[in-house]
């Protein structure tokens, strides 16, 4: 069996579609995208909402530009915490969603698995120290408020119903889950 070298437009042309170009990023890109994150934070800040703290910092190992560590109050965890770092071309999301499986790994593993097929913008995935984390990323020239309350509002929300049965899985003699207010 031979296999041909990928034409990237072969398939996209088969259907009638074509694939967008992406050149180098705008100059004014970061920027725009960083003042995004700024004013959600102020307006976010502002308001009786879960966020409860935020911090930025400015990064000048030349990997990111600005990193934003936010905590919210949780429902099903106490704190949840996203951290969002401006990279050249895009805003990397990142949320600390579990310690690693002290028990049944693999359940806990194949559940998170499963679910990331219904997720939007995020998926589970194994971090340092084998913890699980939420990770997702959106281009920096869509980075605006609306869509900072969709990612940031799914991870919460995505963290609060995935983390009792992931929880009660990894760590049973550790976590009880809460009563339902």
């Amino acid at each position: 069996m031979t296999v041909s070298p990928l034409v990237a437009s072969s398939s996209a042309d088969a259907r009638g579609l074509s694939l967008p170009l992406v050149g180098p990023p705008e100059a004014d890109e970061v920027p725009i995208a960083a003042a995004a994150v700024d004013a959600w934070i102020s307006r976010e800040s502002g308001t009786d909402g879960a966020l409860v703290a935020a911090e930025r910092e400015d990064v000048t190992d030349r990997t990111a530009s600005h990193r934003w560590y936010l905590r919210f109050r949780g429902d099903e965890k106490d704190f949840i915490t996203v951290w969002l770092t401006l990279r050249q071309r895009t805003l990397h999301v990142e949320v600390q969603f579990m310690p690693a499986p002290e028990q049944h790994g693999t359940a806990v593993l194949e559940y998170l698995m499963r679910r990331n097929a219904d997720l939007m913008g995020l998926t589970f995935c194994l971090g340092v120290e084998d913890a699980v984390y939420l990770v997702g990323r959106v281009p920096a020239s869509l980075v605006d408020e609306e869509e900072l309350d969709r990612i940031i509002g799914s991870a919460i929300q995505y963290v609060d119903e995935h983390f009792p049965t992931a929880m009660s899985l990894a760590h049973p003699n550790l976590y009880r889950r809460r009563r339902r207010r």
